[in-house]
């Protein structure tokens, strides 16, 4: 499985460890490293992480056409797509979406609670966290966020997962492919890391709303990791593309 990493300070964190049972390569985007734009060529799996960038900001970040080219040929192919964050907006773009950057809510930092539509029911990423909140008598589930730009169409064809109380599009899904604004493989280091480069954000808020639900956290990231494993490794059995 191939993970691509377009910020120094947006690792897999942990997802590396819960990505059990899978191997990884990392394509570090930002210090140079190729971007492949056949999906052929990633394996059994794709996960694009998220950056400091926008998912526009071509001159700054010159992967960021291979990459939404890839998203684009990796969904449509049957491979298992998970972008996270900036991943989720080059996705949506590159499948005819459309993006806002610095969009009127603001910044949306910290912990929210995403709020899980009913398309998300039997959803083989995203479903078992919406049955377990059924279960719990609510229907939102609380996730590390940390973005500013946001999806304000989705592509044709999106399946419209979740949302939150700023921004509608915290979770969507064409054929193979997933995305997601929030930020599940954040710890509370790496979320209080970004909070603090940010003059507009509460890092010390940050840090305790994370602090204050960090067993739920690591649970709904974990869930979505192991998820995406098992999606991986029947697709590197079976070759089968996921409908």
């Amino acid at each position: 499985m191939t993970v691509i990493q377009q910020d120094a300070n947006v690792p897999l964190d942990m997802f590396e460890e819960w990505l059990d049972g899978v191997e990884l390569r990392t394509i570090r985007s930002y210090a140079g490293e190729t971007v492949p734009v056949d999906p052929t060529e990633v394996g059994a799996g794709l996960i694009v992480l998220g950056g400091d960038m926008s998912a526009v900001d071509d001159v700054v970040a010159p992967w960021l056409p291979a990459t939404r080219e890839l998203l684009a040929a990796a969904s449509a192919s049957g491979v298992p797509t998970l972008a996270i964050c900036l991943g989720a907006p080059m996705w949506a773009l590159a499948r005819g979406g459309r993006l806002q950057v610095a969009a009127p809510p603001g910044i949306e930092a910290g912990v929210i609670d995403v709020q899980w539509r009913s398309e998300a029911v039997g959803d083989v990423l995203l479903g078992g966290l919406l049955d377990l909140t059924v279960a719990e008598g609510r229907r939102s589930t609380p996730m590390p966020s940390m973005h500013a730009d946001a999806v304000v169409d989705l592509p044709r064809g999106a399946t419209w997962l979740a949302s939150s109380a700023m921004y509608p599009y915290q979770a969507f899904r064409i054929g193979s492919a997933w995305g997601v604004q929030f930020h599940p493989e954040a710890g509370t280091d790496l979320l209080s890391l970004w909070a603090r480069a940010d003059e507009d954000v509460d890092a010390a808020e940050v840090r305790d709303a994370y602090a204050s639900r960090a067993d739920e956290l690591a649970d709904a990231g974990c869930r979505i990791a192991q998820a995406f494993v098992v999606l991986v490794n029947e697709r590197a059995v079976t070759g089968a593309a996921l409908v």
